[in-house]
């Protein structure tokens, strides 16, 4: 049935319950779950703002710490996945628009189910072009599951 499921995670509460329907889905078919945390590329000036409104971090640049805690989300997540029982489980980070990477990522890496929350953290995107997973239902002609 399927044998890579990608399960996009953005450490919310919608998130973790999709998260846990991908990891009932790869018990039962010994599917492969790919974990995939997409952070946003900030530009200077996005990162100079931040810094002004007193929301920078002595770990680096607004990059560098948006890619740590996404890389932190998606282990979190791929533990999660090991502790419910699933075998193989792998976990990624990318940069990028959140629906366009998480298709982008599915084609690449064949993945043929992908699994996320109706709703996640999101951002002021999410007001003006719709929800990430109703923008990923569109995009893609790979199954999707919405949780």
């Amino acid at each position: 049935m399927f044998q890579t499921i990608l399960a996009a995670y953005d450490g919310s509460k919608g998130a973790l319950q999709a998260l846990d329907k991908a990891a009932g889905l790869a018990r039962l078919t010994g599917a492969e779950v790919k974990v995939l945390t997409v952070y946003r590329h900030h530009s200077m000036l996005e990162a100079s703002l931040s810094m002004v409104r007193g929301i920078s971090d002595t770990r680096g640049n607004l990059d560098d710490v948006m890619r740590g805690i996404a890389r932190e989300t998606a282990e979190d997540a791929k533990a999660h996945l090991k502790g419910a029982g699933v075998e193989r489980a792998a976990a990624y980070i990318q940069g990028g628009p959140s629906a366009r990477t998480i298709v982008s990522f599915a084609r690449e890496n064949a993945c043929d189910l992908i699994v996320l929350g109706s709703r996640g953290l999101g951002s002021s995107e999410g007001y003006l072009l719709g929800s990430v997973s109703h923008k990923v239902t569109s995009l893609t002609d790979i199954p999707v599951l919405v949780v």
